[in-house]
């Protein structure tokens, strides 16, 4: 008869496949985070940047026009940036409750009017993106919900100007 020999432990061998196994499951997990942080990051931008939107149409509604460069988006929660002391008894803001200056990664907000993107009428509202440097690919503006996949403005909105308003202004 054979004496059992009672198993005290796991091999090295058993013990480095496990680590791998968890390494790799670690990896998967981590890289699906970055993913979804990035994407979130780019969305929550997106809301601020339909926020500043929102308020601007107000603006428009009340003095008829967009903010100048001069002005900003600062002329959104602050009456004294408007450039023309004439126009401050049409201002009805604070139009943003918060002042937005920041992106989401802590750069600077861009404010164009006109638009580099789309021309006279429109204004552009840029956020830098992540690398905070202008002009690079992850770049986000006000106008990226309305680009195809080929990054063009879609066909339906090329039409569309906010600045007819159909009231002859």
């Amino acid at each position: 008869m054979r004496p059992q020999h009672a198993r005290r432990g796991f091999s090295l061998m058993e013990l480095l496949i496990v680590i791998m196994i968890l390494l790799a499951l670690g990896g998967i997990v981590a890289v699906g985070y970055l993913n979804i942080s990035k994407n979130a990051d780019k969305d929550l931008q997106l809301v601020q940047f339909d926020q500043v939107d929102s308020a601007m149409a107000r603006f428009r509604m009340d003095l008829r026009r967009w903010p100048s460069e001069e002005e900003g988006l600062e002329v959104l929660w602050l009456k004294d940036s408007l450039e023309d002391e004439d126009e401050m008894s049409k201002w009805r803001g604070p139009y943003l409750e918060n002042p937005i200056i920041e992106d989401t990664w802590g750069g600077e907000i861009i404010y164009r009017n006109p638009s580099e993107d789309r021309g006279d009428g429109f204004y552009d509202i840029v956020s830098s993106g992540p690398d905070r440097e202008e002009g690079t690919e992850d770049d986000i503006t006000n106008h990226d919900r309305l680009r195809d996949a080929d990054g063009e403005i879609a066909e339906e909105f090329d039409d569309f100007n906010p600045a007819d308003t159909g009231d002859g202004g």
